[in-house]
């Protein structure tokens, strides 16, 4: 019996979601890689179906981190603000392709008094959302800080980055200009993939996170096939190798067994 939830339809992706901005994007193909459309086809994924794949959102006090996640998971938007203290999170179930696949959102606390019990949390994410207020330059200067200390605790060779800035609602056209050409240099400094979103509003947060779960379940994918293309050559190695001393005893001990 599963233990994980069936998926929403709503939550089916069937083709690769478009980035934001070509600008400060992680991957500008318009479909996902022809190896990961030929192993769902064949139903060759391994693993990925059953695992959960861990995403940390992080970011300053008030940014918006808890409101994204909520407009995304809950369909919601809380005016009443209230921090988060410590850790909290919410799992979403997707189909990709034809496969389950799971992310679990760690929503951490943007307070300093609440981060080092926030970063004991950072540990294993396959996915790292940094959060900035459209509205607040130095949300964006802090996100350097919040990258350093997720990374810590990860190795950057194999995490997705995803510079998000919120509140895209609240920001003039001409004051949004000048803060995203920024955001963009800044995410491609950092290998990131850059959004601008609306929790109030919901403007671009179902396709950001769409993309999210296509891009991490796009990365468990390949890496699947790399270990199990790993692991027959191995099994073939290691075959052979025991066939051959098992010959090579048997003609060693040929003569012992005649005499």
């Amino acid at each position: 019996m599963s233990v994980l939830p069936p998926v929403r339809k709503d939550r089916i992706i069937g083709q690769l979601p478009k980035c934001f901005s070509k600008g400060a994007a992680l991957n500008t193909e318009n479909e996902f890689h022809s190896k990961v459309k030929t192993a769902c086809q064949q139903q060759r994924t391994g693993t990925v179906g059953f695992k959960i794949s861990k995403v940390i959102v992080v970011g300053d006090l008030a940014v918006g981190k808890t409101c994204l996640i909520n407009r995304f998971c809950k369909n919601v938007f809380d005016k009443n603000y209230k921090a988060t203290i410590g850790v909290d999170f919410e799992m979403e179930r997707f189909e990709v392709l034809g496969v389950p696949f799971s992310l679990q959102l760690w929503d951490t606390a943007g307070q300093e008094r609440f981060k080092c019990i926030a970063s004991t949390y950072y540990r294993g994410a396959q996915a790292v959302i940094i959060v900035f207020d459209l509205t607040d330059v130095a949300s964006l200067e802090h996100t350097r800080q919040w990258l350093e200390d997720a990374m810590k605790e990860n190795d950057p060779t194999s995490v997705l980055l995803f510079l998000v800035g919120t509140k895209k609602d609240l920001s003039s056209p001409a004051q949004y200009t000048l803060i995203e050409q920024d955001a963009i240099q800044l995410a491609d400094q950092m290998k990131a993939e850059y959004w601008a979103v609306s929790a109030l509003s919901g403007e671009n947060v179902r396709e950001f996170f769409f993309r999210v779960a296509s891009l991490t379940f796009e990365a468990n994918v390949l890496a699947e096939l790399e270990k199990s293309g790993s692991r027959r050559i191995g099994e073939v190695v290691q075959i052979n190798s025991n066939s051959n001393n098992l010959y090579a005893t048997s003609k060693k001990k040929q003569p012992n067994c005649c005499q």
